[in-house]
């Protein structure tokens, strides 16, 4: 089993950043896949960002490369999403999700996700 908290989101201007951080409680986290997924108000929730357990594979949507990071600490069982350039169209809650086998793009394919936390930009 593994709980995942979400912290780090908030209000900012166009062009600022936020540093979303994501723990996990779990003995396990280091085997587990991490993704960050977001979901603005009646839209489908839709992958960001992702990294293997080693954080030798990573993955990005096409919307926020170059402008976001996602990163791990194993040792600390918390994984991070750097937001750089953040737009309007950003603003969304961002929820991290953990899976065993992997990383992908379907939401439906995580074991475990967070309540999540807003992120909300002005123009």
């Amino acid at each position: 089993q593994v709980q995942l908290v979400e912290s780090g989101g908030g209000l900012v201007q166009a062009g600022g950043s936020l540093r979303l951080s994501c723990a996990a409680s779990g003995r396990t986290f280091s085997r587990y896949g991490m993704g960050w997924f977001r979901q603005a108000p009646g839209k489908e929730r839709e992958f960001v960002a992702g990294i293997s357990w080693s954080g030798g594979n990573i993955y990005y949507a096409d919307s926020v490369k170059g402008r976001f990071t996602i990163s791990r600490d194993n040792a600390k069982n918390t994984v991070y999403l750097q937001m750089n350039s953040l737009k309007p169209e950003d603003t969304a809650v961002y929820h991290c999700a953990a899976r065993r086998n992997g990383v992908v793009v379907t939401p439906g394919a995580y074991d475990y996700w967070g309540q999540g936390t807003q992120v909300t930009v002005s123009s």
